[in-house]
């Protein structure tokens, strides 16, 4: 008797790469610098220099790290490899892309030394010349009297508080060069995607959403955190060429559910699963540059417990109201006070907290349970930039608790991707001071929080693209309680209709 075939571990297929991208996002860019010159009385002339990232060895070593390319670079170039240059000729709107020159010993350890003319077809540039004849190249390319003008890339980044890296080169005192004008600018043109980098973005949804579906369906009690990194790194691999993850994984079961960046090197992956866990998993793939970050919380024995319900529920509450609020003209600091508000509701229901709502939140009691911001911008960059930009000046950022937290704090436009991400924590380090400060200890049921001591937090992420009415969920993974116990058990995603119906107590 023939055996039934095993279904497909996947229904996705990479996408080809449409290096078209790169083109628009350049005239994006130049559009937007001649409307700012001539609105400046400023001549349209001059050049827009970036330098990529350059291969880094691990400390002294010869162990060379993998490369991933700079951020501001890969938009304009979709450069994949180190060492080179680009620039675009603002008088006549050319793209130029600087090569290393490769010593003739890199074909040997290597691989192939491509050529010039490659180069420029894949990258669907202009010119192409080498990085030893910037000077040369720029000088002959100028059209203008005097110095040619170099906007260079130099700003800060508002999620790290560092600056991005003017590019350097030999020979650039031939060169005035200008600091200011291209970072606001460019930085700019990154907050609002093309329907091609949309494109990008939702394949790196839609092989983080089947990862984690897969992950919550092999997790087991006694397995090991970093086991389930593993199978979502594996998936998003094996089956969506991203060789990249947006950002590391944070698998966290049990109490490390209340440690917001856990995973990394001084916090492992690595505790044991164990019968009543809620397991937090943050974890998203990056394809072609563009990523993904989403968050599932589930209960790692298959079963919500009543107090896991709750705690979810108050998250998914919030995740819901937030997204069917969200449209342009929307601000991003009342989609945060709602997500709050929506949980100390929740909490308040499940008697976990007394008193007034809105007392509690004019006491900022919800960054007690919500620390971190309700979500940030997302694209090349996990935590894309551009948050505090508006009208290319600098916002301030609120000062009160949570508040202070938020990645951005601008209205919402048509073409953001944006990430809703509501949590709900119990963090000794906000807790106990919380309960002993006379503003916010009136607020707590001591007997009913006294159970959640060590439960961890729920948070639940998706990826949302600002749309002209509305938004779209770009994330396509199981949210409510009975879809998580349906598919850790066994049954498809997306479930049947018959299913679903069964499910929801439907004939």
């Amino acid at each position: 008797m023939a055996s039934t075939p095993s279904p497909p571990a996947s229904s996705l297929t990479p996408p080809e790469i449409p290096f078209e991208l790169h083109v628009a996002n350049r005239e994006k860019l130049l559009k937007s610098i001649r409307q700012h010159l001539s609105d400046s009385s400023r001549p349209l002339q001059g050049f827009v220099l970036l330098q990529g990232g350059e291969e880094q060895n691990r400390y002294c070593t010869d162990h060379t790290e993998l490369f991933r390319q700079e951020s501001y670079f890969a938009y304009l170039f979709g450069v994949r490899e180190p060492g080179f240059y680009g620039a675009i000729d603002i008088a006549t709107g050319n793209s130029i892309l600087f090569a290393p020159r490769l010593p003739a010993e890199y074909a040997v350890w290597l691989g192939e030394i491509k050529s010039l003319s490659c180069f420029k077809e894949t990258y669907m540039v202009s010119m192409i010349y080498y990085t030893d004849e910037i000077a040369q190249v720029l000088c002959d390319q100028y059209g203008g009297s005097g110095k040619p003008l170099l906007f260079l890339l130099h700003g800060l980044n508002t999620d790290s508080d560092n600056f991005s890296k003017p590019a350097e080169f030999q020979g650039m005192e031939k060169f005035e060069t200008d600091l200011t004008t291209l970072h606001p600018i460019l930085t700019e043109c990154r907050v609002l995607k093309s329907d091609l980098e949309l494109a990008l973005i939702q394949f790196a949804n839609d092989i983080s959403s089947e990862a984690h579906i897969e992950v919550m369906r092999k997790s087991r009690v006694k397995m090991k955190e970093y086991q389930l990194e593993s199978m979502f790194l594996h998936h998003t691999y094996m089956y969506g060429g991203c060789r990249h993850c947006s950002y590391t994984c944070i698998c966290a079961t049990g109490g490390n559910g209340a440690v917001l960046h856990y995973g990394h090197a001084a916090a492992p992956n690595e505790r044991i699963l164990e019968d009543g866990d809620m397991a937090l998993l943050d974890m998203g793939a990056e394809y072609h540059f563009y990523g993904s970050d989403i968050t599932c919380s589930f209960p790692v024995n298959g079963k919500f417990t009543s107090d896991q319900a709750l705690i979810y529920n108050a998250v998914l509450e919030a995740h819901n109201a937030v997204i069917s609020s969200m449209k342009p003209g929307v601000n991003w600091i009342d989609m945060h006070k709602l997500a709050e508000k929506t949980i100390l509701e929740s909490l308040k229901k499940g008697c976990i907290l007394v008193g007034d709502v809105d007392d509690m939140m004019a006491k900022r009691l919800g960054a007690v349970f919500m620390p971190h911001g309700l979500g940030h911008f997302m694209g090349i960059d996990t935590h894309d930039p551009g948050g505090f930009l508006k009208n290319l000046q600098i916002m301030e950022r609120p000062k009160e608790p949570g508040l202070k937290s938020l990645r951005t704090i601008r209205d919402l436009k048509e073409g953001m991707v944006i990430t809703v991400e509501p949590g709900c924590y119990f963090i000794d380090a906000l807790l106990t001071p919380a309960l002993e400060n006379s503003n916010t200890s009136k607020f707590f049921n001591r007997e009913t929080i006294k159970r959640f001591k060590s439960f961890g937090g729920v948070r639940i992420e998706s990826d949302l693209h600002v749309t002209a009415n509305g938004c779209k969920n770009m994330t396509k993974c199981p949210r409510e309680t009975w879809e998580i116990e349906a598919v850790m058990s066994g049954a498809p995603w997306p479930l049947e209709k018959t299913s679903t119906n069964a499910a929801n107590g439907k004939g």
